[in-house]
């Protein structure tokens, strides 16, 4: 087992990696502090790996469930206010700890419920995709969609630890495997160049789920993340490095209906126009973003927008994003290859252009 600490204060925690440890009953113990436990996972993942929870929390816990429909276009209100029906169902008081059980929209959820059940109480990330196990279990980010944007209503709530079990990659379809590289590649567009490389040479093994490569992975984007969010916990400079691709991402979600796109499938679209806008502006290397794409395809991504979406969409769409200011629209580029900035200071020409060779493309592809 691989443990790291996302530094934050009194709000630090820790992040477990390994093989089997979500059954690993003391790393549950140190973060619970109360007797009540209400463990919130979808219909997907409860026949895998619920029973097995209960049963061992049920030792020393008072232990509730609740059982969510899967799919991100489940990630509403309505569903957030089923976990708080069951929370006040089963008399669950202030001490009691949230766990999540299962991908980023449970994990979205529960912390969301968790930030505002009783004004704040305790919560685990135990994520069981990949996508979650680099991304959304950590940093605190929890929320739910509006039907006019991606996580528009949410807070940010810090998680009491993350449990990272590597074998439940083995139960997960490879649609969501590659969903969850989208992720993992970032962190070496934005961050670490040497880390990319690695990603180049050790594709094949990721997507093959070899343990070892897969577990040095996850750590390695953990480590990523985990040094961003300890600079910039909300998100006010820095930590909006995070969201490269997410931008031009969130526009494909919104517009395609939540779930029809994978996020992780929207955020390497996403990410494939914000590696050719940057070379656009001259900040990186035609070879570069040969580089960017031929990786997103081994990993079985999509690299291009959907054909349906127009140039007047996506300026619609984006405009409604968490970094537009005071009317500007703010993107998450490259300054170099592992070197990301976030900048209003690009011309709209070429924005249009990027977005439009894009569009054509695909519709030559899907013709």
């Amino acid at each position: 087992m691989r443990t790291l600490t996302v530094e934050l204060g009194e709000r630090s925690y820790p992040i477990y990696i390994g093989s089997g440890i979500r059954q690993q009953k003391d790393l549950f113990d140190q973060a619970i502090h109360g007797k009540q436990v209400m463990i919130v996972t979808n219909d997907t993942v409860a026949p895998l790996y619920l029973d097995a929870m209960v049963s061992m929390l049920s030792e020393s816990y008072q232990v509730a469930t609740c059982i969510l429909p899967d799919g991100e276009a489940f990630k509403t209100l309505d569903t957030y206010g089923q976990i708080i029906t069951a929370l006040l169902e089963a008399k669950h008081n202030r001490t009691t700890t949230i766990i999540a059980l299962g991908g980023g929209v449970v994990g979205d959820m529960a912390g969301y419920a968790a930030a505002t059940y009783q004004r704040g109480v305790p919560f685990i990330q135990v994520p069981t995709t990949l996508l979650s196990q680099v991304d959304s279990s950590v940093g605190g980010k929890t929320g739910v969609n509006h039907p006019l944007g991606k996580n528009m209503i949410g807070a940010f709530y810090q998680p009491q630890a993350v449990i990272i079990d590597t074998q439940s990659l083995l139960t997960l379809p490879e649609k969501e495997l590659s969903a969850g590289m989208a992720e993992v590649i970032k962190y070496g567009l934005i961050c670490d160049a040497s880390f990319f490389d690695w990603l180049e040479q050790e594709i094949d093994a990721l997507m093959a789920l070899d343990n070892d490569k897969i577990s040095d992975a996850i750590y390695r984007s953990c480590l990523a993340k985990a040094n961003v969010v300890a600079q910039d916990e909300r998100e006010g400079g820095i930590r909006a490095i995070l969201n490269l691709g997410h931008t031009f991402g969130h526009a494909i979600e919104t517009h395609m209906g939540y779930g029809n796109w994978l996020h992780g499938e929207a955020v390497a679209a996403g990410s494939v126009l914000a590696v050719d806008l940057s070379w656009r502006l001259g900040n990186i290397s035609e070879q570069d973003v040969n580089r960017s794409v031929a990786l997103f395809r081994a990993a079985k991504l999509p690299t291009l927008p959907p054909a349906v979406m127009t140039l007047s969409v996506f300026k619609d769409l984006m405009i409604l994003d968490k970094k537009v200011l005071d009317g500007s629209l703010r993107l998450v580029l490259l300054d170099a290859l592992g070197d990301a900035i976030v900048t209003s200071d690009f011309s709209m020409s070429d924005f249009d252009d990027c977005i439009t060779d894009a569009l054509e493309a695909s519709k030559q592809v899907t013709s």
